[in-house]
Order: C-alpha cells, then structure tokens, then sequence
C-alpha cells in the first residue's frame, strides 16, 4: 500500500510541475528604440579643482603665496610675508563661507616642547595679520605640528628654511 501511495505522490508531483513549465512565447518583443542622446551630446564634466579646494585655492593665489616662511626662531611677519597674506586675505575675503587652517611648523632643531611652542606662535602671527587686515577671526583656526611635519627631509639649511613655515590650508 505504501508503494502505491508513493507512486501516486511522484505522479502528482509530476503532473503539478509539468503543468507550471511556462512556454516560451511565440513572438519576442521589439527591441528597445535607440536614444536620441550620443556621447557627444553628453554635459562636459568640468576638471578644474573645485572651490573649497585646496587645489583651488592655490591655483587662484600661487602656490607659492600659501605657506609664510620665518627665520630661525623667529614668528614675526616680515614684509614679504605680509604681502603673501595680503593675497590669500584678497581669496578668502571673495569666498566668505570658506574656513580654514593655518598650521605652524619648524625645523628639526630644538626640542619637542619648544618647536610646538614655536609652530604655535607662528601659526597666530599669520591668523593674527590675517585678522588686522579683515578676515573674521572664527574662520580661522590653527594648529602646530612643530617639527613633526616637514616638507624638506635633509639636515641642512636649505631644509631648515623650508620647514620653518606657517601653511595655509583650506578645510571645506
């Protein structure tokens, strides 16, 4: 008996599966009709850096005119500097929604505590002149790295000059 329902079971079972084989149908459907956009037609994707960028922001001013150098332990704003702020001044004072960072840094010399010391004080001469001459002071922040951070790896004077700098760098 138990053969027989069995045997009847798989005959359902093939009867139900065999009547849900779905059939293909007799004629495709028409191929999608063709876009009327091409390639060319397509927006140009503009490649230039962004405002807010910090590619932008040295494009506009020279890269050149982003960072202050200093003197060996020393954080005043000499006349070439001044005029180096006076330019980033003139970039921020045209984006006003733009914050940034100014980021004191110093040579390898000295000790740990006293670069960061150092970093700091050059960092607020640059916020500070930045501020004298119209840039609100809330946009600003700075930092010091002391010499944790330096662009010029050599122990020379060369590097020495290099690394003893306040970087101007664009947060948003």
């Amino acid at each position: 008996m138990n053969t027989k329902i069995a045997t009847s079971a798989v005959l359902v079972s093939a009867l139900t599966l065999g009547a849900c084989q779905r059939q293909a149908p007799e004629e495709l459907p028409p191929p999608p009709a063709p876009t009327t956009q091409t390639p060319e037609a397509a927006p140009p994707v503009s490649t230039a850096p962004g405002v807010g960028t910090q590619q932008h922001f040295a494009n506009a001013i020279g890269a050149q005119n982003t960072v202050v150098y200093f003197d060996t332990d020393r954080f005043n704003i000499d006349s070439e500097d001044a005029a180096r702020l006076q330019t980033q001044a003139q970039y921020f004072g045209q984006y006003p929604n733009l914050n940034f960072t100014i980021e004191g840094h110093t040579d390898e010399r000295g000790t740990r505590d006293y670069n960061l010391a150092l970093g700091e004080r050059r960092a607020n001469a640059a916020k500070n002149y930045l501020v004298s001459i119209g840039i609100p002071a809330n946009r600003i922040r700075t930092v010091s790295y002391g010499k944790e951070r330096p662009v010029a790896l050599a122990s020379n004077a060369d590097a020495w000059a290099q690394n003893r700098r306040a970087a101007t760098i664009v947060i948003n």
